[in-house]
């Protein structure tokens, strides 16, 4: 296969041959009968097993996991997630996307093992170019005739898909984006997987965390992230719509899209260096600053409209060495949070600037749901504690705005609060946007520049509040109320005339109190059971010889209802100690 990926691009392309695309197919196929679900239970087993990390299935090792025994020591739950690290990237693209997933929630996880998480590698091994190839062939209209030539060693390979840069028939030169064949498949199996292991983990959680911890829709959220990720036509969207979003601002870019497919993406190639990397002198202090400005306020703006991308750190923005515009690229992992929620986290945060602590509070109490297991007073005490920490903090220092929601999602955990699937990512974007800050323009405070943008923070508010959608919902809703208002209201007192009036009360138990009491009744059954084994069992004996001889085999008898009573008895007081652990 080597040899056919040098003759594709030392010559013009052309393209591939009936045998070429024949032998492809059949490796592909090959490779894709080889994802079963028993061989990917086995593959996961023999990781975990590979990894020393089969017990965090136990009890014992999901409360260390999820960071409910203090007792756990540091440098334990460092190699914790050392070796979670190693068993992801063995099992390729699924895994390394969900590590890096869980790597946001550092409400769940202890902070060891999510610095261990942070560092998957989703840099990986590139596929030969012909299986590449092969997609493009298939999928653009042109196949690889759309290109003048193309340079088949890969400038970016990672767990999902390749980037090649090549050459339009038209001059222009190119990056194109390539998903990896068979990616589908994996995710598709893996993930049913993962779900039946997440629901077996969620249903073992103690009531007080599964009250506030949605793990099965936490891995929906990630499954529907990562399969947009596989489709370049989401991808094309998205950056569409952040180029409208983007285009009032003269130093920002998106690049230009040529043509798309399910599998491949052709866009404008960048000639230039990522934030982390370009010289020093090629831009000065007004050009960084300016550059700085704009990207906090189109940050700001995709945040409050609801948008999130929830990677912009350094190595996605790359400055023009042309245009010296910076350029924002990989918009695989963006996604959308209610912009109620975004709304009360700006409150919060200008609540917090003024030292207003009780008002941040309030706002906080928005972002994260209370439940039953929730001691209100507590909880907001905690969060004015820790907000008030934040009144003239400073982007470099540990007190940053990124690191406060957070510590907001930590507290909400820690007083059994429900918190939003999509707030830690968004979390984790405002987070690399305020580090972007700081690699482009160090010299100016990142929170100061978020202030100046309350006046388009507010103006956005207002428009969501007081357009004609919501005015004419508003409206109908109450146009609906006066007009069945007085219908109603003749019902209620008829019924109130001929005392028939009626309150339906229903009472309905959670989930957690049903599945308490079905163990209490289990265990009270079987203490029964073991009780009148041992009874039964005791009155054989005590009958003597001539008792037990006329029951047939009553010795042996007797001592099997003795030592069924006792293995009874053992297996009820082993369930409560077991439940008495776990709460």
């Amino acid at each position: 296969m080597g040899t056919m990926s040098a003759e594709y691009v030392r010559a013009p392309i052309h393209a591939l041959s009936l045998e070429e695309k024949e032998e492809i197919s059949r490796r592909i196929s090959a490779m894709r009968a080889g994802i079963t679900r028993g061989r990917r239970y086995r593959a996961i087993a023999r990781a975990l097993s590979k990894h020393g990390l089969l017990h965090l299935f136990q009890d014992r090792g999901r409360l260390r996991l999820f960071g409910r025994r203090a007792r756990a020591e540091e440098d334990e739950l460092r190699q914790i997630g050392r070796r979670l690290r190693l068993v992801f990237e063995e099992l390729g693209p699924t895994f390394i996307k969900l590590g890096q997933v869980l790597v946001t929630r550092q409400e769940l996880i202890p902070e060891p093992i999510t610095q261990e998480l942070a560092e998957l590698l989703d840099e990986v091994p590139p596929m030969p170019f012909p299986y590449l190839a092969a997609v493009m062939e298939d999928e653009l209209p042109g196949g690889l005739d759309t290109f003048e030539w193309i340079d088949p060693d890969p400038i970016g390979s990672a767990s999902l898909a390749q980037v090649y840069k090549a050459k339009l028939k038209d001059g222009r030169l190119c990056a194109v984006k390539v998903v990896r064949p068979l990616v589908g498949d994996l995710f598709q199996t893996d993930i049913a997987i993962i779900r039946r292991l997440v629901r077996r983990i969620q249903r073992r959680l103690p009531p007080r965390l599964a009250a506030s911890v949605d793990l099965p829709g936490l891995i929906d959220d990630y499954y529907s992230s990562s399969k947009n990720e596989l489709d370049m036509r989401i991808e094309a969207r998205n950056m569409e719509e952040h180029r409208r979003i983007a285009a009032e601002f003269e130093t920002l870019h998106v690049p230009t899209i040529y043509e798309v497919t399910e599998h491949v993406l052709v866009m404008e190639y960048i000639d230039g260096w990522n934030l982390k990397e370009f010289p020093v002198d090629f831009l000065d202090f007004e050009e960084r600053f300016t550059r700085m400005v704009d990207l906090a306020h189109y940050y700001i703006k995709t945040f409050v409209e609801g948008f999130y991308h929830a990677d912009p750190h350094g190595s996605n923005i790359m400055i023009d060495r042309h245009s010296r515009k910076a350029v924002m690229l990989d918009w695989g992992m963006v996604g959308r949070m209610d912009s109620l929620h975004t709304e009360a986290i700006f409150r919060m945060l200008l609540h917090c600037r003024l030292n207003q602590a009780e008002d941040a509070a309030e706002a906080a109490l928005d972002i994260i749901q209370p439940t039953v297991y929730t001691n209100p007073i507590h909880l907001k005490d905690q969060l004015r504690s820790m907000l008030i920490h934040y009144v003239n903090s400073e982007q470099a220092s540990r007190y940053n705005w990124g690191n406060m929601v957070i510590q907001i999602i930590t507290i909400g955990m820690k007083n059994a609060c429900r918190i939003p699937n999509g707030l830690a990512l968004w979390a984790k974007g405002f987070s690399a946007a305020e580090g972007t800050a700081r690699w482009l323009c160090p010299e100016i405070t990142y929170h100061t520049v978020v202030e100046s943008a309350d006046v388009q923070i507010l103006r956005r508010w207002l428009g969501r509040r007081f357009n004609y959608r919501a005015n004419a919902s508003l409206v109908s809703e109450t146009a609906k109320l006066i007009g069945t208002l007085p219908r109603r209201l003749n019902k209620i007192l008829d019924r109130l005339v001929w005392n028939d009036l009626k309150l339906v009360v229903e009472g309905r138990l959670s989930p957690d109190v049903v599945r308490s009491t079905n163990r209490m009744v289990s265990r009270f059954t079987l203490g029964l059971m073991s009780a009148g084994f041992f009874v039964g069992g005791a009155v054989l004996v005590s009958s003597g010889p001539a008792g037990l001889a006329v029951v047939p085999g009553g010795r042996g008898l007797a001592a099997a209802v003795l030592w069924g009573s006792a293995v009874l008895a053992l297996g009820v007081l082993w369930s409560a100690f077991r439940s008495r652990r776990q709460g």
